[in-house]
């Protein structure tokens, strides 16, 4: 199955995309709540950014009554890694180790995440006997 490509979010949408993904499913209202209370936003601002996620194809929704119901149409970890895929695309030859040793640097690990990180690396290691 061919993995579908949808357009990259804008700042305001990655935090509209946040409190959806927190409720999991919610009406218009709710994310307008939550991001009016969050960053101060007026309803219309809102709503026009739930347009265009649905437009663009990040929400998916139902009619409910005379309201939406909004859902997201790829988890959280599903869009972070289209996004990553985008930045890596655009990396320079020798600029990912760096890249990934700042967001690493950055990320508030967990010891667990860190040891999961430290796997993954080991996996990813060229083994003693593979070595020319």
């Amino acid at each position: 199955m061919a993995r579908r490509t949808l357009s990259p979010l804008t700042p305001a949408e990655w935090k509209i995309m946040k409190v959806v993904w927190q409720h999991d499913a919610c009406a218009a209202r709710d994310v307008c709540k939550d991001a009016g209370e969050e960053y101060g936003w007026a309803v219309s601002t809102v709503k026009t950014i739930l347009r265009r996620l649905v437009e663009k194809g990040h929400l998916k929704t139902t009619r409910v009554g005379n309201s939406f119901l909004y859902r997201p149409a790829l988890g959280a970890i599903h869009s972070l890694y289209a996004s990553a895929d985008t930045l890596l695309d655009n990396a320079v030859d020798g600029t990912v180790a760096p890249l990934l040793a700042y967001m690493a640097q950055k990320s508030d690990l967990s010891p667990g995440e860190l040891d999961e990180l430290r796997n993954l690396l080991d996996q990813l290691s060229p083994k003693e006997e593979d070595k020319p």
